[in-house]
């Protein structure tokens, strides 16, 4: 634009014909480029005046299984509704039937969260989304949005199985489940995790909301927007067609879908060739456990009771019994084994036995000689601890002979201990537990060790409320983080004892004749592991022990949520937790601990090798990075249903995530529809007089900014 106005003046200064412009039309170029610069400078300043934007939440989003989807979503353009607070059910009426401004946009208390009021929410078009709060405290009478029969269909138990047992027949797990999580609603649905932005919220209800002397409220009004539109539909059957067409006939390809994966954590007592196969006649023990959760609102999946306490008792008898001084010469090895996705359908549990029986994986089922598993333990009535096993096996004289032993050697370890071990029955089937996967391919000798002996103790199961305040990890006032991460809780030291009889009862599992008594698990370290997995993952600990390259996956709130994106934060550090405790430092250099084939001893088939950035030097803010060898491997936990391409199966899990644009949430003040239409009608009016006077400006131009000659300028 300027090299034009420039043109023109040398123009009229060269020919002579033009005098040079006004003053006025130069202010007036330079009033334009200003406003202009403005605009660009400060182009959103009016959206930050209008909205107020939520920053801390957390969306359902939309997952999908070979039959059907889940979840919740949003328009494409987001949903808006008039904000109604809903403390009590008797507000629900303003909502569904009495108020005068649908769609509502409901801010519901945490305890109206349930099953019956989301029914009610779901069945009317007056509802355009909701905004759940977090009840505090948790509510007293449970909450599980979960099945109550969790993983139901994809355990050992069918029609052609042990179907007395089938689908929770002799027992219902979670009596509390709701099923919540497994419903489909058609308007987004967020969880506000701030409790500043929630009395925002609900101040700019009472402001502008709330009826004043039983007349209804004027605009403008307080309104919510929701953003959560969900790419996939049906289910994943379709979502991964569709996917798989746009990734073989276009150059861009639009997944709309990703399968829920991430991988399992794995180490053995005596070292074995990852690489290669276990000898035929070597015998494993596996120890199992899963580490994931779930909640219905997406990565909000605290876990404590459900997978943090028994992974974490697991991680401590790991590290009590290498401890051990004749661990190598045992006869039998064992495997420590962490699950991941095991809340959807035992994905991880499904992928290994499917990798066993495919000869792709070290062992083989043939090598189990039995199997522990620790399901949720930290809710014991009377320090005790149940021991579950399968009713249908054991009637396999062989197999009852090595669960009777397995049981013996249980019992036994917890003689003089803080925890009784007892049987559950004969006649009662196993719990929800990865067991059941091996047992599908294999009568396999084991048993579910559970803090229940028919429901579950935990009263929020798969829930936001299932946190450290439900396994009573308390601390006392006016600790630092970095005192809080020392404090050894009640809590703590609950389940280090369960460790402790684990760690026991497994090395006489392996063949171990020496006394027990030195077995012992550190309530320290318990302590540590809880602080870090529940209360704060980014802790000295924590930091000491993982790379320098992967710093960036210690967030401060624990989550434990499976995702599409692997490894999550949860998987990396159960793996290098378990470096820590089971490994040995070596004096290796940096290049040769990050390249150890090329070092002739390191025996790299065996182990596997990991420079971490230690501790802090106390004499400066650098750290002393050290390296760890140990028997820790990660291995694929994606369901064989996504290797075979068999996306409609019902022998895998087939879990997926919708993939979705953006997630946000804002408020703001809505001007009633008259109002609104009659700012249209004017703008449309003034857009269409400024068109009409542009045209005849335009087409007078010459006449109207004709600049008069100078009277006594000759032109020849």
């Amino acid at each position: 634009a300027g090299r034009a106005w420039g043109s023109r003046g040398m123009e009229a200064a060269a020919g002579g014909c033009r005098a040079p412009l006004p003053a006025w039309w130069g202010l007036l170029r330079g009033l334009l480029l200003a406003v202009l610069a403005a605009g660009c400078c400060r182009g959103n300043s009016v959206e930050r005046k209008i909205y107020i934007p939520l920053n801390k939440t957390a969306p359902c989003v939309r997952l999908l299984n070979a039959t059907h989807q889940i979840g919740c979503q949003s328009s494409i353009s987001g949903d808006t509704g008039v904000i109604h607070v809903v403390e009590k059910e008797e507000d629900l009426k303003w909502v569904l039937a009495d108020g005068p401004h649908p769609p509502y946009m409901i801010l519901l208390d945490g305890n109206l969260f349930n099953r019956r009021v989301m029914l009610q929410l779901k069945g009317t078009s007056r509802v355009s989304g909701l905004a759940v709060a977090v009840a505090k405290p948790s509510p007293p009478q449970g909450f599980s949005p979960g099945l109550k029969c969790p993983n139901d269909g994809f355990g050992v138990y069918s029609k052609d199985y042990g179907p007395q047992f089938a689908h929770c027949n002799k027992t219902v797990w979670n009596p509390v489940g709701s099923g919540l999580s497994y419903e489909d609603f058609d308007f987004p649905i967020f969880l506000l995790e701030d409790a500043n932005e929630t009395q925002v919220i609900k101040q700019c209800y009472q402001d502008h909301n709330v009826p004043r002397e039983g007349s209804v409220p004027e605009y403008p009004l307080c309104a919510m927007q929701l953003f959560s539109h969900m790419h996939a539909v049906t289910s994943t059957v379709t979502c991964m067609r569709r996917s798989s067409l746009q990734s073989t006939f276009s150059i861009n390809p639009e997944i709309v879908c990703d399968p829920l994966l991430d991988y399992n954590v794995w180490s053995t007592l005596q070292p074995i060739n990852s690489s290669g196969k276990v000898d035929p006649e070597k015998e494993v023990i596996i120890v199992a456990t899963r580490i994931d959760s779930h909640s219905f609102f997406w990565n909000i999946a605290p876990g404590a009771e459900s997978a943090v306490s028994s992974f974490v008792t697991h991680l401590a008898a790991a590290e009590a019994i290498h401890k051990a001084s004749d661990v190598h010469s045992l006869q039998r090895n064992i495997m420590f084994t962490f699950f991941q996705g095991e809340t959807f359908d035992y994905i991880g549990s499904s992928r290994m036995v499917y990798d066993m029986e495919k000869d792709k994986f070290p062992l083989r089922l043939d090598n189990i000689h039995s199997f522990v598993e620790l399901n949720q333990v930290a809710l014991r009535n009377d320090s005790i601890l149940w021991m579950h096993t399968d009713p249908v096996s054991r009637m396999n004289e062989s197999v009852e002979v090595q669960v009777r032993n397995l049981l013996d050697i249980l019992s036994n370890s917890s003689v003089g201990a803080n925890v009784t071990l007892q049987e559950a029955g004969y006649s009662q089937p196993l719990p929800p537990s990865s067991f059941q996967r091996f047992l599908r391919a294999r009568h396999i000798p084991g048993v579910v060790l559970t803090d229940h002996k028919t429901a579950f103790q935990n009263r929020y199961y798969q829930s936001m409320y299932d946190t450290p305040e439900n396994i009573r990890l308390q601390y006392p006032e006016g600790l630092s983080p970095e005192e809080m991460l020392e404090y050894v809780t009640d809590a703590a030291k609950s389940l280090a004892e369960v460790a402790t009889v684990v760690a026991r009862a497994l090395y006489r599992l392996a063949g171990g004749a020496n006394n027990t008594s030195a077995i012992q698990a550190d309530p320290k370290t318990v302590s540590r592991m809880l602080y870090g997995f529940l209360i704060k993952m980014n802790n000295s600990w924590f930091q000491s022990i993982i790379k320098p390259d992967i710093k960036g996956i210690l967030g401060d709130v624990p989550q434990h949520y499976v995702a599409v994106s692997s490894p999550v934060n949860t998987t990396y550090l159960v793996q290098y937790v378990l470096a820590n405790l089971t490994g040995t430092v070596v004096n290796l250099t940096k290049e040769e601990c990050l390249n150890p084939e090329k070092t002739p001893s390191s025996e790299k088939e065996m182990y596997e090798y990991a420079w971490v950035q230690g501790s802090l030097d106390p004499n400066s803010t650098s750290r002393v990075p050290y390296c760890v060898r140990s028997t820790v491997h990660l291995s694929k936990a994606l369901s064989p249903a996504f290797e075979l391409r068999q996306w409609g199966s019902t022998e895998y899990s087939t879990w997926t995530e919708s993939r979705w644009k953006e997630i946000r949430a804002r408020i703001f003040l809505v001007a009633s529809k008259e109002l609104e239409i009659i700012t249209l009608v004017v703008g449309i009016a003034i857009l269409i007089f400024s068109l009409l006077a542009t045209y005849f400006i335009n087409a007078k131009a010459d006449i109207l900014f004709s600049i008069p000659r100078d009277p006594g300028a000759v032109a020849y």
